[in-house]
């Protein structure tokens, strides 16, 4: 609401109050006006030759107001960033210029300039609130975690000339790394247009970093750099892929700012020129070292991907997903798995195994545009359509089970709690409140209590009923995951 009020002034020609200003003088109206939005002011028969100086200089303050509301409405930083320094800079100014301007006691003026202050009171409020936004700050915090994680761990030892860690610390990282980008998702924008492009930069840089880490993981586990015996190329291919690790970690100082002297135009030079110079090489006559050049300029094409990220986010159709095309499909899918949903939970119908699975081919084919947000978006919905799935499940196999009299008592123990978790499933499905619900404290500590039941339960050294017991866990786990899910009021 805030946006839509500040945006709707600006574009518009300031009037000044000109509807207060119509003091009923028809011979006045009649008269031809000097064109400009206070022609009340105007004209052969006023007191001045033109407009009121007056009304001309707070014409002039509203024009440059209106000048700096757009920047002002779409601004995403903080306190500290030189941006809204400038603008609020700009903003005293103007509002020091309006109270020093002399109305002469006349009402009429005293409204045009009392409107062009508050305007600009509105557009501080609103600079200041965005920047100052509890969500905001949280963005800002989960991003310095993650420049702290990046810079232990990948930044620090490479200016150190440190050799590149393992490929197990390298995977917690990724990690540590992925989990920042969840919480990030996780920030609630409260639909503010500010807001959702903070976090959908910070996002893409975060998600970016991640890929590039799980490409040095993966580099890890190939069998390179070839020995230089095998062809006269591979000495220069090895040497690019020195130049390309560093290149990484280069790639992830500057997507988290935390390279002060580089720049993505130079780094993207740099492997531009790594290109041209693998593409030269003559490896025809060896398969092996065809294969080895290829990998290469995989790994130098993953990180010039990333390169762009430079200015993502300021366009609008990447973080306001309200009419994008891919977020509409997720949500005609999800739609059409609450109908399927509440068939299950009324009628118990078993029949729509092959319709779910429909549904979740054709969450694969939506495409994510790189977006993070988006990519929440589908993961979410796949939850929601794999909890219908397991509920099901688990249904049809505890109305088939036929136990024998030789069964072991602890498997038995662990079908109990399989059947109980299925009642509590089904009423986490069609559960609809919030966290603060009743419903939901007695839900979570009814779950909490199966999986301490599931843990009492001695396997005895059979290997199935520990398979069951622990199937059992991770399913009671994955329906208190769904409830949590459910209930953290996550947006777009």
């Amino acid at each position: 609401m805030a946006v839509r009020w500040l945006c709707s002034l600006f574009g518009k020609p300031f009037d000044g109050g000109k509807r207060t200003m119509d003091h009923g003088n028809q011979q006045q109206q009649q008269t031809q006006q000097m064109p400009g939005p206070f022609q009340a002011f105007a004209g052969p028969q006023g007191p001045y030759p033109g407009q009121h100086p007056t009304l001309a200089r707070i014409d002039e303050l509203q024009r440059e107001v209106a000048a700096l509301g757009p920047q002002v409405c779409s601004f995403s930083g903080l306190q500290s960033d030189r941006d809204y320094k400038r603008l609020e800079r700009e903003l005293t100014r103007l509002q020091m210029e309006v109270d020093q301007v002399e109305t002469e006691g006349r009402m009429e003026l005293q409204q045009a300039r009392k409107r062009v202050a508050g305007e600009v009171e509105g557009l501080l409020r609103y600079l200041e609130g965005n920047a100052t936004h509890p969500s905001r700050l949280a963005i800002e915090e989960l991003s310095r975690e993650a420049q702290r994680l990046l810079l232990a761990g990948v930044v620090a030892p490479f200016r150190q000339g440190q050799a590149q860690d393992t490929s197990e610390s390298g995977e917690e990282l990724v990690e540590a790394v992925q989990d920042v980008a969840m919480r990030l998702a996780q920030v609630k924008t409260g639909g503010s247009v500010p807001l959702r492009k903070a976090r959908y930069r910070a996002l893409t840089r975060v998600c970016a970093v991640q890929e590039v880490l799980e490409g040095r993981v993966r580099m890890h586990t190939l069998a390179l750099p070839l020995s230089e015996e095998t062809h006269e190329a591979v000495q220069r291919i090895n040497q690019v892929m020195v130049q390309v690790s560093g290149a990484r970690c280069q790639l992830v100082a500057l997507l988290m700012g935390l390279s002060g002297r580089d720049s993505c135009a130079h780094l993207a030079r740099v492997l531009t020129e790594l290109l041209v110079e693998l593409d030269a090489l003559d490896v025809s006559s060896n398969s092996a070292v065809r294969n080895y050049r290829k990998q290469v300029v995989e790994e130098i094409n993953g990180l010039l991907k990333h390169i762009d990220l430079e200015g993502e986010g300021d366009d609008t159709y990447r973080y306001d997903l309200a009419q994008n095309d891919s977020i509409r499909e997720i949500e005609t899918i999800r739609g059409r798995v609450s109908v399927l949903r509440i068939e299950v939970l009324r009628q118990g119908v078993a029949g729509q195994g092959a319709e779910l699975q429909s549904l979740l081919t054709r969450l694969d084919q939506v495409d994510t545009g790189r977006n993070p947000c988006i990519r929440e978006a589908r993961r979410r919905a796949v939850l929601e359509i794999q909890a219908v799935i397991t509920y099901l499940d688990l249904h049809e196999a505890l109305g088939r089970r036929n136990p024998g009299s030789d069964e072991p008592l602890p498997h038995a123990a662990v079908w109990r709690v399989l059947a109980s978790l299925s009642d509590l499933q089904a009423q986490v499905l069609g559960f609809d409140g919030k966290r603060a619900d009743k419903s939901y404290m007695m839900l979570e500590e009814l779950l909490t209590k199966q999986l301490l039941a599931l843990d009492a339960v001695d396997p005895q050294g059979d290997p199935g009923t520990k398979a069951a017991r622990k199937q059992a866990v991770k399913y009671a786990q994955n329906i208190l995951n769904y409830l949590d899910m459910k209930t953290d009021e996550w947006e777009y």
